[in-house]
């Protein structure tokens, strides 16, 4: 197999190490991780099943490997690569480049026992990371805005900078959390108000992914048994948690992913807030938190075991409030199950 990548979580995934200025070029049993000097200690010490170079044009390296190695075919995935760097590989146009879409990540859909230990200390680090937070708002979050919360939140995830965040988290507040991928405003945590958190950690570079909506009372935690003052924000909360159960439940290895989507979307029509669920389901995590599959109603990839993904079915009223509760689910032995 002949193939060229620069995304960092497939370079990482063949060789062990990545960094953010770095191609690897294999070509057949034998491969190259071309880098330049700031990274040429830890490549040579970390890079595994490929020969390190060190230069300080690195697309011109590569390029020039490829031109002495006088292959005629090549495969590249198109999603890592823009036009500029992607020319520079073969200007004199030698090669048949064959685009193969999301090529390191199809490879690492199905997860090995290795990885899935990694992606359930994640989710466990993630958990109890809530769990701080939650006794945190719980202290001293009362009359907060949403930028203190997010940081206040982003510390504790970050365990005082030891470890790193799979994504941004999202910290809304009331109507603010009708917005799926809300950023922080102004508006303070009130007593009694709703609260969203989504956010993740990593663990030896494996994401978690997890959100929860609960009603801020002093003492309150990230559990999913909550108690709202609203009954039309009761509702739509016991319907998205009705759909998120039901996704796991019935969740088998052998479906389409769209028949996962399926369980949970259908539960959300039912009760009169389909158009108000304006997401997929879900999605793979790994090394990146969003990998395949997609848990999507268009989607037809055929679930695994060994697949890892979220469940997180959503509805978002504009103006109101919103609600989202998530999980990240493994399949074992034909059914899903948390991490």
């Amino acid at each position: 197999m002949n193939i060229v990548l620069r995304d960092e979580s497939a370079l990482y995934y063949e060789c062990g190490y990545s960094c953010d200025n770095a191609v690897l070029l294999r070509l057949g049993s034998q491969a190259w991780f071309f880098t330049d000097g700031r990274y040429a200690i830890e490549a040579r010490e970390e890079v595994q099943g490929a020969e390190v170079v060190i230069a300080r044009d690195i697309l011109a390296a590569a390029a020039k490997r490829l031109g002495k190695s006088g292959v005629k075919k090549c495969g590249y995935d198109p999603v890592e690569w823009d036009c500029y760097r992607f020319g520079r590989l073969d200007p004199k146009g030698r090669i048949a480049w064959k685009a193969k879409p999301q090529w390191s990540q199809k490879r690492r859909i199905v997860k090995s026992d290795e990885e899935i230990a990694k992606l359930r200390k994640a989710a466990r680090a993630g958990a109890k990371a809530f769990d701080k937070i939650a006794k945190a708002f719980s202290r001293k979050g009362f009359g907060k805005d949403e930028h203190s919360l997010h940081f206040l939140a982003e510390r504790i995830l970050r365990k005082e900078g030891k470890r790193e965040l799979s994504f941004d988290p999202i910290v809304a507040l009331g109507l603010d959390a009708a917005k799926p991928h809300a950023r922080p405003t102004d508006r303070k945590l009130k007593k009694g108000e709703l609260l969203l958190l989504d956010a993740g950690v990593k663990v030896e570079r494996y994401c978690s992914d997890r959100t929860r909506t609960v009603r801020a009372v002093p003492g309150f935690d990230f559990g999913t048994t909550q108690r709202f003052g609203s009954k039309k924000i009761q509702k739509a909360y016991d319907t998205v948690l009705k759909a998120h159960d039901r996704a796991v439940a019935k969740a088998r290895s052998g479906m389409r992913a769209k028949e996962v989507d399926a369980l949970a979307r259908e539960v959300i029509e039912k009760a009169g807030y389909g158009k108000y669920f304006v997401h997929s389901t879900g999605h793979g995590v790994g090394l990146d938190i969003h990998e395949l599959p997609v848990i999507a109603s268009r989607s037809r990839t055929r679930i695994e075991d060994g697949m890892v993904y979220t469940i997180e079915p959503g509805i978002y009223l504009p103006g109101e409030f919103g609600i989202r509760i998530e999980d990240t689910v493994v399949m074992r032995d034909g059914r899903a199950e948390i991490l």
